[in-house]
Parts: structure tokens; C-alpha cells; sequence
């Protein structure tokens, strides 16, 4: 092999140790960015009420625990790579009943309304992130 294609070879391995680690970090802050505006369009629709249920809205990073009795699915451990927006705790264990409604009472969407509210615009936001830094790590 001569020296420039050692180079060449060197070169586009450090490329792939760049594209190992660098989109990662730009996906995660863009997802935790979504994540705080997909809770602040959900409390912006949730009832006023007591402003328990709205309080009860959180976003929960990668590695930590989802509130206990949260919806959807209650307590979890977040995924790497992943954060999760959850309504309810061990105070607030009705959110279900106020989105979907009971025999009694009228459904008041708000949760996954405001999901598909936002949608398009955060995964906009995660796809381009993700573009730019793939094309950004192979560049540099």
C-alpha cells in the first residue's frame, strides 16, 4: 500500500469513529429539546382544574425512571437514546380518565392531541439534526 492510500484508509476510520459518536450527542440534545415542547403544548390543552394534571407532565431523560403510575405504561427506565413524556404520578392516577373519558364524564383530550399537534415539527427538527450531524462528523 502506498502512504496516501494509508492515509485515505486513516482518514475514512476516523470519519466512522466521528459518525460513532458525535450525532449521537446533537440527536439527544434535539430530542430532549421535542421533548420539553411536546410537554408544553400537552399542558397548554389539559384541563385547569386543580393544575394537578398539568403539573403532573414531565419529561423524563435517557436512563431515569418514568413517574411512578405514570401513562402511558407507568414506571420505566428511559432507553438510551430516547426520552419519554409521561402524565401522572403517585398523587395524579387519573390522567386516562380525563383523556379518554369515563361512562359519566365527557373525554377532554389533551395528551396525545397535543402529540399530533407538534409531531411534524419535532420529527422536522430530530431528522435534520441528524442530517446535519452525519454530513458534520464525515466532513471534519
Amino acid at each position: 500500500m502506498t502512504s496516501r492510500s494509508n492515509n485515505s484508509l486513516a482518514k475514512t476510520l476516523a470519519a466512522f469513529d466521528r459518525l460513532k459518536e458525535q450525532p449521537r450527542k446533537a440527536l439527544v440534545a434535539a430530542l430532549q429539546k421535542s421533548a420539553e415542547e411536546l410537554a408544553a403544548a400537552q399542558r397548554a390543552l389539559a384541563p385547569e382544574d386543580t393544575g394537578d394534571l398539568k403539573d403532573s407532565i414531565a419529561v423524563t431523560p435517557a436512563g431515569r425512571s418514568t413517574p411512578a403510575y405514570s401513562q402511558p405504561g407507568g414506571s420505566m427506565v428511559v432507553p438510551l437514546n430516547a426520552v419519554a413524556v409521561t402524565v401522572g404520578n403517585s398523587e395524579v392516577r387519573y390522567p386516562h380518565l380525563v383523556e379518554y373519558g369515563t361512562a359519566t364524564t365527557e373525554a377532554q383530550p389533551y395528551f396525545w392531541r397535543g402529540f399530533r399537534l407538534v409531531r411534524p415539527k419535532l420529527m422536522n427538527r430530530i431528522t435534520r439534526t441528524g442530517r446535519a450531524a452525519v454530513r458534520k462528523s464525515w466532513e471534519s
